[in-house]
């Protein structure tokens, strides 16, 4: 399952490419668009810095906005950052630890195939697929 927090990081990073002719965009403006608390996209907002999806100036003027053009940023590396895995068992989350079952367990296989459906639609998804979409 998503949580909100990758929920709600999709929702600022479509929110940054739609306004991005705006230049930097005021966490407060996302948060009042977004219906989403301003304390709570700090901590998400944090991370997408951290990890060099959106840049941050403080400051007068200041405010976020996209390192790269919205056709550049797929939905599964937001999720990925957000969520971790997106793996749908446990025993698949980790691929450093090898599963004691692995050999033997009927349901291994389907768990793999399922896990590369999702991730293969997320990371074909583009930011700027969800775009504009009212």
């Amino acid at each position: 399952m998503i949580s909100t927090k990758g929920r709600y990081a999709l929702r600022v990073m479509i929110d940054l490419a739609e306004h991005q002719e705006s230049g930097n965009i005021p966490l407060k403006s996302i948060a009042e668009r977004q219906d989403i608390s301003k304390k709570y996209l700090e901590i998400i907002v944090k991370e997408l810095v951290h990890a060099g999806l959106v840049t941050g100036v403080s400051g007068k003027g200041g405010g976020y906005s996209l390192c790269r053009k919205p056709e550049d940023y797929s939905v599964g590396e937001v999720l990925e950052l957000m969520e971790g895995t997106l793996s749908s068992v446990a025993c698949l989350a980790d691929s450093t630890k090898k599963c004691p079952r692995e050999a033997i367990c009927p349901t291994l296989p389907m768990w793999r195939e399922f896990d590369e459906i999702v991730r293969d639609f997320f990371y074909s998804k583009k930011l700027s697929d969800l775009m504009d979409r009212k």
